[in-house]
Parts: structure tokens; sequence; C-alpha cells
């Protein structure tokens, strides 16, 4: 049976105008988001002005040098998102993938100590292979990542193996192995016993939890003593430059950070 009135509400809104509220949204400036659309940033203002009028709600207002969606937006957000994405998955599935002329834009997730490992050959195959492609990077929590996937928001992780959802396809990149930073006065090897013992600075963006090591650790009943946290590794290095501290990471990303600073990398 058909049912127009169904579509009645809808039929009020013009599509693109939640494309723009999507960008704005994400963004938080005009002045980004006008150029990610591809518009004039009077343009930007414009499209919201209209779908202002439509909602009966500011949806954004400014905040310092950008701007802050209302509570209504916040409320909005997800579900604008999720239709979009959806409709843009049903359009790709029309379309024949070409490379050389695709122009859109994927949201890549990977955490700090891979990302310049990594990017920098991805990107350099795609400006030879797909030049209109652009790619956003973001470092989500491995909790939060499995929704983001799932809802369209990421397009790819690339993340240190652990277990995945059956649901997630995966495929293995590449091989690394941890290494524990020392300051440059360490003398000698390192027992177990005495990396249990030391103090260490662990890297993570949140206020609570454990890092992936204190996860392997765990599940040999071990526990360290981590001293102190910080959120780039950088900063985590230059402190145990200063002596004291012992760090755990990747090796391949242990020897990019290290240059200049002298610390040990011991096995």
């Amino acid at each position: 049976m058909n049912q127009p009135h169904e579509w009645s509400p809808l039929s009020r809104f013009d599509l693109n105008l939640f494309r723009v509220f999507e960008v704005v949204y994400r963004e938080r400036n005009l002045t980004r988001a006008a150029g990610l659309l591809h518009l004039s940033q009077s343009a930007v203002s414009h499209a919201l002005a209209r779908l202002r009028d439509q909602l009966g709600d500011p949806l954004f207002v400014r905040q310092g040098r950008g701007v802050a969606p209302t509570p209504l937006a916040e409320r909005l957000a997800p579900g604008i998102h999720d239709a979009l994405a959806g409709l843009h998955r049903s359009m790709n599935r029309c379309q024949t993938f070409d490379p050389r002329r695709d122009a859109r834009t994927f949201q890549l997730n990977m955490p700090e100590q891979l990302e310049p490992l990594v990017l920098p050959a991805i990107l350099a195959h795609l400006r030879q292979a797909a030049p209109r492609i652009e790619i956003r990077c973001n470092s989500l929590h491995w909790a939060d990542l499995k929704a983001e996937l799932g809802a369209g928001r990421i397009d790819l992780a690339i993340e240190i193996a652990r277990p995945t959802d059956a649901a997630l396809r995966r495929q293995h990149l590449l091989d690394d192995s941890l290494c524990v930073m020392a300051g440059p006065g360490f003398a000698g090897d390192l027992s177990a016993e005495e990396y249990l013992a030391a103090d260490h600075v662990a890297v993570t963006s949140r206020r609570r939890g454990i890092c992936i090591e204190d996860l392997a650790l765990g599940h040999l009943g071990l526990t360290r003593q981590v001293r102190q946290r910080c959120q780039h590794y950088l900063s985590a290095a230059l402190l145990v430059a200063q002596g004291g501290y012992l760090l755990t990471l990747t090796r391949g990303y242990a020897e990019l950070i290290n240059r200049g600073l002298g610390n040990r990398l011991l096995p």
C-alpha cells in the first residue's frame, strides 16, 4: 500500500543540508567545513540558516574560534550520520570503483606508534594510484572502535593485534616486536625480575585503565609499577632520557623517536 504521508516530514528538507550539518558537527569550524565541502563559507552559513529555520533551533552556537552543537544538534547527529553513511554504502554498491577518479574521504584509525611507520607509505601509494582520495586519521580507543566501525564512522583500522569481533574482517599487515626503552645511563641487561621491579612510564589517552603491555602481563599473572602516565610516546621517551624510568613500546617506533635521545633499546 502506498503511504505518502510517512514521508511528509522529510519532504521539506534538502538532503544536502544534512551533509553540511554532518561536516560542521564533525569539524566544529565553518571555515574547515567549507573547505571539505568545496563550498564558500557563506554557502555553508546559508545552508545552516535554512536548516535552523526548518528545525526551529540554532543547531550551532559560537564557541571560541569555532562552533559548538546545541543539545538538539547532539541528538540529531548520530542518526544523520548513520543515515548518510547507509546511503553512501547503498550508492557505492551500484558503482564500479575507479581509484583514479574516486574523490571520497576515508576515515582511518591507528594508534600513535603505527601512524609514522605506516601512513607515509599509504599516502605515497595513494598519490600515484588514487590521487583524489583523502585520508583523515583518527586515534580512537580500542573500546570505542568496534562501534565506530560498525556505524561506518571509521572505514579502516590499523591496530596492534588483539581479539576482535567475528563480524569485523581483518587481515595481517606487518610484524613488530616490543622492546624496553631505558635511559642512556642504564648499564647491562634487563632481567624479567628487574623489569617488574622498576618504575615505568605508561602512554595512554585515558585517565584510567591499563595499557596493552599490562594486559599481556596480566595474562601471565604479573604486574609492573607504573609511576607516570602521559599521552604521547615522545614525551615518555624524553622522560626516560632523564633516567629512572622504563618505557615499553614497539621497536620500530622506538627507533624512530629515539633519534638524538641516546636511550637504550633492550629486547
